[in-house]
């Protein structure tokens, strides 16, 4: 969303670089492309006139001028407001002492309430919560049913005691008041801790509305009052948002279609305007695509630096430490990477999400964000494909992969030749990368650096036999297997660790090392 408003910013900090002084003229010019960089993205004119207000003040002060690299200072000036009017900190859930904490979404027709409640139940729910749904939108025809369909997506149950309106001539009944009272009580009842009331919307704001808003809130008195807003109408989510938090009083915003192509003021504003944090933004159609709003991260993926944090969060939550610990205790004993493992790695990668959001995560992701826009998420399910397409044999020995079976593979993956020829190559580089790194070499590419390849290298690791290549027969592949496992069991085991000269007492003898003379009495044990 904020593609348009990075590049801005970043193309006006690249003119700044290599000058060892800033001038005001150069600080008003910088300050003027920021402006107009805010005003294209659709940000409302009362912040941007603040914002830039106070950069220009900072940037002419002792903090800029005093400063070793004044370019660098003015991107952190910048990083820091814009934290700033993003709320300025992470803003969290506010959970009750006792009983179930009541959450209210509030906010227009179309903003996407209903689908983010379950966002949001599902996101509690991998919290350790026990979220409980209420459906009181009774006006908008199927809305209970919507919220019923994304609840079981979710695995969070719903309450819903009345079916609402089911088509656009049917005149709306029930009382949402009542069902938002009856829905607390039943969480009470069946021990939930969390309450999540979907009400409803409009597509203007109304007095019916507010008042049937501000009825609900009396009648539940909620911890949180959530609007939800969606980021792509620009500025009119400015005026929306004063007219709600004049109706209800929200507590905090929550940002949908956040994932869109508008510009994104409205994330820029709402926050800066009502003085209200902040709290969730949906980033995508999928119930998982819903994330905690971090206003330091953000600006810095305004800013184009990245998000790192979020990225290890998203793999720690995703990756399995079995797997890691099998791979890592396979790497260690510098076993061949084969196909198997290589499908397994894409397995992991894909139950992060989108490759694109990852890798547009990482610093300077804007310099290349046309190629990771023509990047095919597919790819990954090809490749598995064709992975899969081989036998458990092939997978193992891939250089017994001649043109016949690339042809069967091929075809069994509905994929051409080409497409198998090129992944045997991309694996043979990944399988000759891991070798290199198991024996000691690191990564290739980087010299000088201890464990990274290059000057870091053991010494001597070109020198070193190279390991014997698996046969193609099957039988005597399974016999070399049995005959090295023999070999490791003969081997003499290795002393136990914990003691500098080895395992002490027992049958250890000093008398049996080379030492100076009286060097005996610094061992352990003796006299």
């Amino acid at each position: 969303m904020f593609n348009s408003l990075s590049d801005r910013l970043t193309a006006t900090f690249k003119n700044l670089r290599g000058k060892g002084r800033l001038t005001e003229a150069d600080v008003d010019a910088t300050v003027r492309e920021i402006r107009r960089a805010l005003l294209d993205a659709d940000v409302a004119v009362s912040v941007v006139r603040e914002f830039t207000g106070r950069v220009r003040e900072r940037a002419l002060g002792a903090e800029v001028s005093g400063a070793l690299n004044p370019s660098q200072q003015i991107v952190k000036i910048v990083n820091e407001e814009l934290v700033e009017i993003l709320g300025g900190e992470t803003r969290r859930i506010r959970l009750a002492k006792t009983g179930p904490t009541v959450i209210m979404l509030a906010g227009l027709q179309g903003a996407g309430k209903t689908t983010l409640a379950g966002k949001l139940a599902k996101w509690l729910k991998g919290q350790g919560h026990s979220p409980l749904l209420v459906a009181c939108d009774l006006q908008r025809p199927n809305a209970v049913t919507q919220l019923q369909v994304v609840g079981q997506r979710a695995g969070v149950p719903v309450f819903a005691p009345h079916p609402g309106a089911t088509s656009e001539l049917e005149h709306p009944s029930g009382d949402p008041v009542a069902v938002a009272r009856a829905g607390v009580e039943e969480a009470k009842r069946t021990l939930h801790d969390v309450v999540i009331v979907d009400t409803a919307g409009r597509l203007g704001v109304d007095a019916e509305m507010m008042e049937q808003a501000r009825q609900i809130r009396r009648a539940i008195v909620p911890n949180e009052v959530l609007f939800v807003v969606d980021a792509m109408i620009g500025q009119d989510a400015v005026n929306t948002a004063m007219a709600f938090d004049d109706g209800v009083n929200f507590t905090g915003v929550v940002l949908s279609k956040l994932d869109g192509d508008a510009r994104g003021g409205a994330a820029l504003s709402v926050a800066s305007v009502t003085g209200k944090p902040v709290m969730f933004a949906s980033t995508g159609e999928g119930v998982d695509d819903f994330e905690l709003f971090h206003p330091d991260r953000m600006a810095s993926r305004i800013l184009d630096m990245g998000d790192v944090l979020t990225l290890i969060e998203q793999a720690e939550k995703s990756w399995d430490k079995d797997e890691a610990a099998r791979m890592a205790k396979k790497f260690a004993d510098q076993e061949d990477f084969t196909l198997d493992d290589f499908l397994s790695q894409m397995q992991q990668i894909r139950n992060m999400g989108s490759m694109k959001k990852m890798l547009m995560m990482m610093p300077g992701a804007q310099n290349i964000r046309q190629q990771l826009e023509q990047f095919d998420e597919r790819e990954i399910d090809r490749v598995e494909a064709i992975v899969r397409s081989m036998t458990p044999h092939e997978r193992v020995a891939p250089k017994i992969i001649n043109g016949s079976r690339r042809a069967r593979i091929a075809r069994g993956s509905g994929v051409h030749v080409s497409d198998v020829n090129g992944l045997l190559e991309r694996f043979a580089q990944a399988q000759k990368m891991m070798k290199k790194m198991a024996a000691g070499g690191g990564m290739p590419g980087m010299p000088g650096m201890p464990g990274m390849g290059g000057g870091g290298a053991r010494k001597g690791a070109r020198n070193a036999p190279k390991k014997k290549a698996r046969s193609g027969n099957p039988a005597k592949a399974a016999q070399e297997l049995r005959d090295a496992e023999a070999r490791r069991a003969a081997a003499p085991k290795a002393l136990p660790t914990g003691a500098a000269f080895g395992q002490q007492g027992g049958d250890f003898d000093p008398s049996q090392l080379n030492l100076p003379k009286g060097f005996d009495k610094f061992l352990g044990g003796s006299k």
